[in-house]
């Protein structure tokens, strides 16, 4: 069984997760799990490109991961070619053509809250598109680590015990994701996933149409329809993964792109073209707070009314930047309330990866199924999460939309080429950590490690909240460090500042930088993923 290497099977804490940077020219990887890295590793190792290492990644998360991603969950994925610039997919979860939110439960979880899933469609898109190998390749490990079994990691123990009265309401989790009695699994145990290696399998060999209109997709739909969901045959078989509309933008010299709706790029460049524009002193760490936060906290007002081809460009332009700069000086900024849960929440969740091979291509792609286990449903006999979609969770969701997320995958260039590619998992709290650890690097000159280790903020709708590092003090320089005696500078400011102890709770960032003729490849410390290096 090919195990990574594992001198802690018992305890769930895998040796590997200590494995934050990998530096190479012949390709890199960041992932939130060691077996994903090591997945993605084996693929480049052997020849793959960084499209092929993204799907193999992306399918051992689905599998290891199951709290943050899963096969009925939604996938972007920003692409790099060198031979034919930048691309995107969105594989969003959907609501049905024929879905009356008005009439709708107003569920945040269960099977009224099943919107049509993306992330099958949107991976086998990926490979087909820009991989160089075929599906029953690059979904070895991931079929594996589902049949033979994983030893489970000791954080996804702690999600899965933070959600275990959900998953008892519905039989599919309940017999998946709870022992025998119902009590939490722990960490370290050894989870074998039957039905979820079959369903790989068949994916593997037939491709997503026995996913969307054979024998899982006639699982699916009976599941719903028996338990008050709103899936069907035809809503299933019309969905598509779609091309992305690139927006781009420009940060001090250096070019941004990312997707547009659903995903949230526009509303991360926007920041960005903020933050440029208001000209403050970054190498201060007050100056550097107070400028993040006013810059997200601007771009943020705009996240509700994203709708055209129009608004994407108006909001990446300088000139919209300048208003709102302008708007921040002259404290006309307004607020936004009765937002959806997921624009609030503390504890935002997901997953992210991102490679580089040696030939120069560059994937970032983000994939989630909601809060902590999506929906807390998975079909008896299918064995994978669905996500959150419906119900009011992400706001209205209109008949045959996409819901929109803060997923914001993005490359930095120079002179043409990625310099800085990341994304990260954390809800609503991911454009303001990617824009943090852009800052980071590009003003302040931090290595990508120092930057994804520093502490970021975010602002609420009462307070910028800071991280609080104390867990690792002495690690970095004390002049970026915040502490309580700073809450009187940022009050004299009018601004209330609250420090936030907690791994985890400002976005998990992993990304990866070119230096020289290498890539270095850099994981979030918060969590327990890693990066690996093509040797």
């Amino acid at each position: 069984m090919p195990l990574l290497i594992i001198a802690c099977q018992n305890k769930g804490i895998y040796s590997a997760s200590k494995n934050k940077v990998g530096v190479s020219s012949q390709g890199v990887v960041s992932t939130a799990h060691p077996l994903a890295t090591d997945a993605a590793i084996n693929i480049l190792s052997a020849g793959g490109n960084a499209m092929d290492a993204a799907i193999a990644a992306a399918f051992t998360l689905a599998v290891v991961e199951p709290t943050m991603n899963g096969l009925g969950g939604r996938t972007q994925i920003l692409i790099y070619s060198p031979t034919s610039g930048f691309h995107g997919i969105d594989a969003t979860t959907a609501a049905p053509n024929d879905y009356d939110y008005d009439n709708a439960p107003k569920k945040k979880y269960g099977y009224p809250s099943i919107g049509i899933p993306g992330t099958v469609k949107g991976l086998e898109r990926g490979l087909k598109d820009y991989g160089s190998l075929d599906l029953s390749s690059v979904m070895v490990d991931a079929i594996t680590y589902a049949e033979e079994g994983h030893f489970l990691i000791e954080g996804e123990a702690k999600r899965l015990e933070s959600v275990n009265k959900e998953l008892n309401e519905f039989n599919g989790t309940r017999e998946y994701f709870t022992n025998s009695d119902g009590s939490p699994l722990k960490s370290g145990k050894l989870l074998i996933q039957k039905d979820l290696s079959n369903v790989l399998k068949a994916i593997s060999t037939q491709g997503s149409s026995v996913f969307y209109t054979g024998w899982i997709a006639k699982k699916m739909i009976e599941d719903n329809k028996k338990n008050g969901g709103v899936l069907s045959m035809k809503a299933l078989a019309s969905y598509e993964a779609k091309t992305s509309h690139i927006v781009s933008g420009n940060y001090r010299g250096y070019d941004l792109n990312a997707l547009w709706m659903p995903a949230f790029g526009a509303i991360t460049i926007e920041a960005l073209h903020i933050l440029e524009l208001l000209n403050g002193d970054l190498s201060n760490k007050y100056d550097w707070a107070e400028s993040i936060y006013q810059a997200i906290n601007a771009a943020y007002l705009d996240r509700r009314v994203q709708f055209t081809l129009d608004d994407a460009k108006k909001f990446t332009s300088k000139a919209w930047a300048k208003k709102r700069v302008d708007d921040i000086k002259n404290a006309n900024l307004s607020s936004l309330t009765d937002l959806p849960d997921s624009y609030t929440a503390l504890l935002g969740h997901t997953t992210h990866l991102t490679v580089a091979d040696k030939n120069g291509m560059v994937v970032a792609l983000t994939q989630t199924i909601g809060t902590t286990m999506g929906s807390k449903v998975a079909t008896p006999g299918l064995g994978f999460m669905y996500a959150q979609t419906l119900g009011g969770y992400l706001g209205e969701i209109k008949p045959g939309v996409r819901a929109p997320s803060h997923i914001s995958p993005i490359i930095v260039s120079r002179e043409g080429k990625p310099f800085l590619a990341l994304g990260a998992a954390g809800g609503s709290r991911i454009p303001s950590s990617i824009v943090a650890v852009i800052s980071r690097v590009i003003d302040q000159k931090f290595s990508l490690v120092d930057a994804v280790a520093l502490p970021r903020l975010h602002p609420t709708s009462d307070n910028m909240e800071i991280e609080a590092v104390s867990m690792n003090s002495g690690a970095y320089n004390e002049d970026y460090i915040y502490s309580l005696s700073d809450t009187l500078f940022f009050n004299q400011l009018g601004l209330s500042m609250k420090l936030r102890e907690g791994k985890g709770n400002f976005g998990r960032v992993y990304a990866i930088m070119r230096e020289g003729n290498d890539w270095v490849a850099v994981s979030d410390p918060d969590w327990q993923g890693s990066s690996g290096a093509v040797k």
